[in-house]
């Protein structure tokens, strides 16, 4: 059911009681499987994949939502929506729910509305994001892990399954328990192609932070003073700064550092 005004780019593939609203554009070579919904302001790029039952592009839940707002969905291109995924729009009029390109949310993953997602992002089977949750480049969010509103988890990031969070996670860190991390994700960043010196400085910024028992204003001015430092480095010691929720803090029950050869 293909609404007038609905404007499919080249070659898509639309399955069986597939719904698209009047207010859509889909770019080119896209698929959509059966009984997938994707409706109200939505733009998404090429070569998208929308799995059986997807939802796309739903109000927001929320009570401050009015109907007549304009709100979108914006997505980019080569992302895989598995079955079941809902992505919800913006709630402020004017605002929207971003994906960036080459993600992939696997089986009843939700993105609440104004959340983003950047690039080569990997969120696993029912994943729970509320509104305004924002998610950096290359991260991996294991699944059945859920977070709260306004939370912002850093660039290449690793979350463990079955966690939950209401503090910032910052980037290039992996997590144990709710509102902990364990240490620098050293593998993750090394299959992303981080230099082996970026990754050293990395390490070096992370126990600056977390082992330097100080709290955390104390430790970023002491480790800013210390030395000049790198844009891997300079970016975990600006995010850790730019927090409103607080971060999570470190385990000391085990390191999983990565050796320096990581």
């Amino acid at each position: 059911m293909i609404s007038e005004g609905a404007k499919l780019g080249a070659d898509c593939e639309i399955g069986a009681s597939v719904i698209i609203g009047p207010d859509v554009t889909l770019g080119d070579r896209c698929v959509v499987q059966a009984h997938a919904v994707i409706e109200g302001h939505t733009t998404v790029g090429a070569e998208n994949f929308f799995g059986y039952g997807a939802i796309i592009g739903a109000p927001p839940q929320d009570y401050a939502y009015r109907g007549t707002f304009r709100t979108e969905v914006i997505i980019g291109e080569k992302n895989i929506f598995r079955e079941y995924v809902t992505i919800h729009r913006g709630t402020k009029d004017g605002t929207a729910t971003i994906i960036g390109d080459n993600c992939m949310l696997m089986v009843g993953a939700h993105m609440g509305h104004n959340s983003h997602i950047g690039n080569k992002v990997i969120i696993a089977n029912n994943c729970l994001l509320a509104g305004y949750v924002d998610v950096g480049d290359g991260c991996v969010l294991g699944g059945g892990s859920v977070y709260h509103q306004f939370l912002r988890v850093g660039r290449y990031a690793m979350v463990r399954g079955g966690t939950g969070f209401s503090k910032d996670i910052p980037p290039f860190l992996t997590t144990g328990v709710p509102n902990t991390v364990t240490g620098l994700n050293a593998i993750g960043l090394k299959r992303a192609g981080f230099s082996l010196e970026a990754r050293k400085e990395v390490k070096a910024a992370y126990r600056a932070v977390f082992r330097s028992g100080l709290n955390v204003s104390e430790s970023l001015a002491a480790a800013r003073s210390k030395r000049e430092w790198g844009p891997e480095a300079t970016y975990f010691f600006d995010f850790i700064a730019g927090s409103k929720r607080g971060i999570c803090s470190a385990s000391y029950g085990r390191s999983e550092e990565g050796s320096e050869e990581s």
